[in-house]
């Protein structure tokens, strides 16, 4: 049986030019909420290195890489992240396949082995 493909974690480790976090932030909140509609997005973060000043992080995840691939070779994205990249001093770039991934189990969730991994991941569903 084939096996799935694997989550996509996309990784942005930034530096910000000096006095451009008010305008980072409210450019990534507009990303934020047209982001959270794109085919294959499950979740994203902006992180800010404490006692960091002007380092900061973004990191997405998705069903695959292939679809922020899409999303990031699509011109609507070119569109919307010109304004976040008017606040960023340098910027590294990291794509990653995820091989393994730890959850504990929240209350009201049921935790049911995946039939078809071997290695006994789990799959989690509300229990309501």
């Amino acid at each position: 049986m084939p096996r799935r493909p694997h989550k996509g974690r996309v990784v942005f480790l930034l530096r910000l030019k000096p006095g451009s976090v008010v305008a980072f932030l409210a450019a990534y909140e507009r990303i934020r909420q047209d982001v959270a509609g794109v085919e294959g997005h499950i979740v994203d973060q902006v992180c800010r290195l404490r006692n960091g000043g002007n380092t900061w992080l973004i990191t997405s995840e998705w069903e695959t890489l292939e679809c922020f691939l899409n999303w990031e070779r699509s011109e609507a994205h070119r569109e919307l992240a010109k304004p976040l990249r008017e606040c960023i001093a340098s910027a590294q770039s990291m794509k990653f396949d995820v091989i393994e991934e730890t959850r504990l189990p929240r209350p009201g969730v049921i935790a049911a082995a995946d039939a078809d991994d071997a290695k006994g991941v789990y799959k989690w569903f509300d229990a309501a």
